[in-house]
């Protein structure tokens, strides 16, 4: 008797359904390398965008015929105009990017099975509430 009582929390411990592993995000995602990868494609991104020329697009939208020296501004020089140091205080905020974007992942993949377990619950109730629901065909008297 003794024996049986210690084998039957065992046995509903190895259930499939307590078995089961807690989801989690792809091994991809949660890689710190993924972080940075994203955020070396984000400094090349930028630095491509402030690259680009704007000055004959700015002088179309003003109505005029773009002014010699104006035909190489790019967004960089437009936005170098109030802060000289732009360019360098972008590519640092984007440089911090990457530890507040692995926290975040980290946070994403400490929630999930809580948020799956939710979900879960939430379906079940719907589930529920639809099957009492009066069905719209049955006569009324």
């Amino acid at each position: 008797m003794r024996k049986s009582l210690i084998l039957v929390p065992l046995l509903l411990a190895s259930s499939p359904a307590l078995a089961q592993s807690a989801p989690q995000l792809p091994p991809q995602l949660t890689d710190p390398a993924t972080a940075q990868r994203l955020t070396d494609a984000m400094q090349a991104m930028s630095a491509a965008l402030l690259n680009m020329r704007i000055g004959e697009v700015r002088a179309a939208l003003e109505g005029r015929p773009p002014a010699p020296g104006e035909r190489n501004l790019t967004v960089g020089d437009l936005a170098s105009r109030d802060d000289p140091d732009f360019e360098r205080h972008l590519h640092e905020q984007i440089a911090g990017v990457a530890p507040q974007m692995q926290r975040g992942i980290e946070a994403v993949n400490k929630a999930l099975p809580e948020i799956t377990r939710d979900l879960k619950d939430a379906r079940k109730s719907l589930k529920r509430a639809i099957s009492n629901m009066p069905d719209p065909n049955y006569p009324r008297r």
